[in-house]
């Protein structure tokens, strides 16, 4: 298991990059599957998703306080996400983690 994690970790550290790392992760964990990578990949996609989807409503609003409400869950989020894969732990995100794994389960 230990192994899994160690081949696995560049993959997913680079999928906490934005949308281009999850591309990017997506496809250096293509042909040779890791379940650590995978894991992480899914966790980043789906925070990615959320982002852009919140951001699109929020900026239907014309408020500081919703803006930085946002910015402030998805960045705690991310933080949480992108420790985890550093420290090659394999934990959902809170709230949202469990469901992104669910629907993004082909990856």
């Amino acid at each position: 298991m230990n192994n899994n994690i160690e081949q696995g970790k560049t993959a997913a550290i680079t999928s906490y990059v934005l949308i281009v790392g999850v591309m990017i992760a997506i496809s250096m964990n293509s042909e040779n599957k890791n379940s650590f990578a995978s894991f992480h990949i899914r966790q980043a996609l789906g925070l990615t998703i959320t982002f852009l989807s919140l951001g699109m409503i929020v900026s239907n609003f014309d408020s500081i306080m919703i803006s930085a409400t946002m910015w402030i869950f998805v960045s705690v989020l991310w933080t949480y996400g992108f420790f985890t894969a550093i420290k090659g732990d394999m934990k959902p995100l809170p709230l949202l983690g469990n469901l992104f794994q669910k629907a993004f389960h082909f990856l």
